[in-house]
């Protein structure tokens, strides 16, 4: 994770194929007992549509964190229902879109 003093926290994913996605880290969150990462891609057809990544968080003290694919439907729907909890809490309304360019 790399967080520039001026902006936000990022997170640079490695993709199946070998690219790599830029995502700014929205929140973590606790959900049965795991942490869990919620990521905003900085660019790409999956920003514009508003698509958010889930992934499990596996944190190593001081050295960098883990992030680890959620394969388990049950899982998934956990950390989804901490994630939209969360987001239902933000003031989303006084957030100005197109300053997040």
């Amino acid at each position: 994770m790399y967080m520039d003093e001026n902006g936000p926290m990022t997170v640079t994913l490695t993709l199946d194929d070998g690219q790599e996605l830029e995502c700014e880290v929205l929140t973590t969150l606790d959900a049965g007992g795991r942490k869990y990462i919620a990521l905003f891609p900085m660019e790409g057809p999956d920003s514009e549509a508003g698509q958010v990544y889930l992934y499990r968080l596996i944190e190593h003290g001081d050295a960098e964190p883990d992030l680890e694919n959620i394969t388990e439907d049950s899982e998934f729907e956990l950390a989804s229902e901490a994630f939209n909890a969360w987001a239902q809490e933000q003031d989303f309304a006084d957030i100005d879109l197109d300053e997040l360019d």
